[in-house]
């Protein structure tokens, strides 16, 4: 059987394939936040011509089935198809989502340590010749020169030895020797070396970022970034757990993240003229799910009590184990993790914010597709993660997307006609709602009396946005001939649920420690979802504490910050190593305290609303 796109393109299918599953095979990737289980509701396609076999419908609505609407993962094919892909059922992998220069890092480095000591060191060597008197090995002879230069207990690898010879009688002897901090050469070459270059890189759930950068003054030469092409296989870090484990997928998300870093860093290099071989050290930042996919370790028993990952702490493994585009022998440093939900990205950030040098008490909080917090000072370090889930990243929210062209990143609602104002990332038309709109949904929705405290709609409001769907009471934000824009009364259910989870485990560490909100003297933002976040709104909402505005910093990619400063510093390393050491982790999902706190925070903005002071004053004057 085969498949025809609305666009003319052909694919086949084969027997008991879904239609998910034939359009990925052959490189048609559609938003699939469950995985292909037929829970989101996010991989919908129209059939315009054929018959197929539907196991599910979903979340689709009446409507949408009889103008011939399916689940990709739930639709099997009885015939040829003619199939029509919305533009946001599509997913698209691979491209560029960013490209520019990040000016102020280096100036960062400088405050923190300004002594560039990559994971390669270089040292000049005048190997002697060898003649009939002395006519030991090449290697011995360069050996007794290094050690004479304080180098003990060097090891070669072959590919080094295989070239040895040759390089010592072309170059008279005068080589430059490069070897790692475990005292393994890493090559040799000649005094008139190139330039020496190094990469960053963020394997983040939803994107990856790569720093390509010149180690011999700390620049940055270029950045890229791109969707984590493992998105294929759902949004979260359990979704693709289950799908290593469960479907044999661990090669395929492994093979998948590496293409992506890859497919950033061959065009970098070729843009600005640089060989492959001249990179010669790698630094992964990445949560503890990541780190392991991205190594090939098995991730299973991260989310199976009692929730112990393979490893913490990585050996320095080579380039050529993980496949990467740069010199085989490059030494890769992967940033320490802490436990399994708080990994690498975390430890950088942390390294990142300086937090950990600081005596006052910080507030660290990375809101991405998990939602990960870290609360402490120089003197000690406790950190949990909030098991938000991704709803902020579009999943689990029936109109949710990412924060990319066409979301809805704010809302207003005239409190006179409760007509709502939107603002669209890229000034698009709206496709969806990404998380600071649904954040600022929320918080108008309470304002304006249209949901009560438990999130659902107040009977007899006056207006006609709100309505019976499909799914229960929702609120019409926007239509068009193509779509409509809704929040209904279970999205606002999965936002309290997620707002909850973040702030209970905020205040549980507190407790924990034996401190108040109010002690709190630094609030550090981190992560994408930052960019558009309002303070005030999600202070509305009860996801952030009820704290000034002045003490609240958005410092964006601090795990791609923190992995730059570990390519070019041993200090910086050793004090993630430290941080990570440091960091006590609390384990949330078996708290008894956390779902006290976690029940209490499922109101708006909580049952005990003394907590929130400026928005019981904002109520009262409305």
């Amino acid at each position: 059987m085969r498949i025809r796109l609305l666009s003319g393109r052909e694919l086949d299918i084969m027997a008991e394939e879904n239609l998910l599953q034939a359009l990925k095979r052959q490189g048609v990737y559609l938003v699939a936040s469950c995985g292909g289980k037929g829970i989101c509701g996010k991989c919908r396609v129209r059939i315009a011509e054929g018959a197929c076999r539907t196991v599910s419908t979903g979340k689709l609505d009446h409507q949408q089935i009889a103008a011939g609407a399916v689940l990709a993962c739930q639709t099997f094919p009885e015939e040829n198809l003619v199939l029509d892909i919305p533009k946001e059922s599509r997913l698209v992998v691979g491209d560029v989502i960013e490209t520019a220069r990040a000016k102020d890092l280096f100036e960062l480095f400088q405050n923190l340590d300004g002594s560039i000591s990559p994971l390669v060191q270089w040292i000049p060597l005048q190997v002697p010749l060898p003649t009939l008197e002395g006519n030991i090995s090449d290697i011995e002879r360069l050996t007794n020169v290094a050690e004479k230069q304080g180098l003990h207990g060097l090891t070669f690898p072959h590919s080094v030895i295989s070239s040895s010879a040759d390089l010592l009688r072309e170059t008279g002897g005068k080589i430059s020797l490069g070897y790692t901090g475990t005292g393994e050469v890493f090559s040799l070459s000649s005094l008139s070396r190139k330039e020496r270059f190094g990469v960053a890189v963020d394997v983040g759930t939803t994107t990856i970022v790569v720093y390509l950068v010149d180690l011999s003054d700390g620049r940055i030469v270029d950045v890229g970034s791109t969707y984590n092409s493992q998105m294929r296989h759902g949004d979260d870090v359990i979704t693709r757990i289950v799908y290593a484990t469960e479907s044999n997928g661990l090669q395929e998300l492994r093979d998948a993240v590496v293409d992506d870093i890859n497919t950033l860093l061959m065009p970098l290099a070729e843009k600005h003229s640089i060989s492959i071989d001249d990179i010669e050290s790698a630094v992964i930042a990445g949560n503890t799910t990541m780190a392991h996919l991205f190594w090939g370790l098995n991730p299973a028993y991260i989310r199976e009590e009692p929730y112990t990952p393979t490893l913490n702490i990585f050996p320095l493994w080579r380039a050529g184990t993980a496949n990467l585009a740069l010199h085989s022998q490059a030494p890769v440093y992967t940033v320490p993790c802490v436990a399994s939900y708080v990994g690498g990205d975390i430890v950088a950030g942390v390294l990142a914010s300086r937090m950990h040098r600081q005596g006052e008490l910080s507030l660290f909080m990375d809101i991405g597709t998990n939602g990960e917090i870290v609360i402490g000072n120089n003197e000690w370090l406790v950190t949990a993660a909030c098991s938000a889930g991704p709803c902020f990243e579009g999943s689990g929210i029936k109109q949710g997307m990412r924060a990319t062209e066409g979301a809805v990143e704010s809302v207003k609602i005239d409190r006179r006609t409760l007509e709502p104002v939107l603002g669209i990332i890229g000034k698009a038309k709206p496709l969806g709602i990404c998380g600071s709109g649904m954040i600022d949904a929320v918080s108008e929705l309470f304002l304006c009396g249209l949901i009560d405290q438990k999130g659902r709609f107040v009977n007899g409001s006056k207006t006609e946005r709100i309505r019976e769907g499909f799914e229960g009471t929702e609120f019409l934000f926007y239509q068009d001939s193509q779509r409509q824009i809704v929040l209904t009364e279970i999205d606002i259910e999965n936002i309290l649920r997620a707002k909850a989870a973040i702030y209970a485990g905020i205040s549980l560490l507190l407790k924990e420690t034996g401190f108040s909100f109010n002690e709190i003297e630094h609030v550090y933002i981190a992560g994408g979802f930052g960019n558009y976040l309002n303070v005030e709104r999600a202070i509305m909402i009860g996801m952030l504490p009820d704290l000034p505005g002045e003490k609240f910093r958005f410092i964006g990619n601090t795990a791609i910050a923190g992995a730059y400063l570990c390519l070019l510093s041993e200090n910086m390393r050793n004090e993630a190593g430290a941080i990570a050491r440091k960091m006590t982790n609390i384990e949330l999902s078996v708290s008894r305290l956390f779902m006290d706190e976690y029940l209490s925070a499922l109101f708006l903005p909580h049952t005990d609303i003394s907590q929130f002071p400026t928005v019981t004053a904002l109520l009262d004057n409305k």
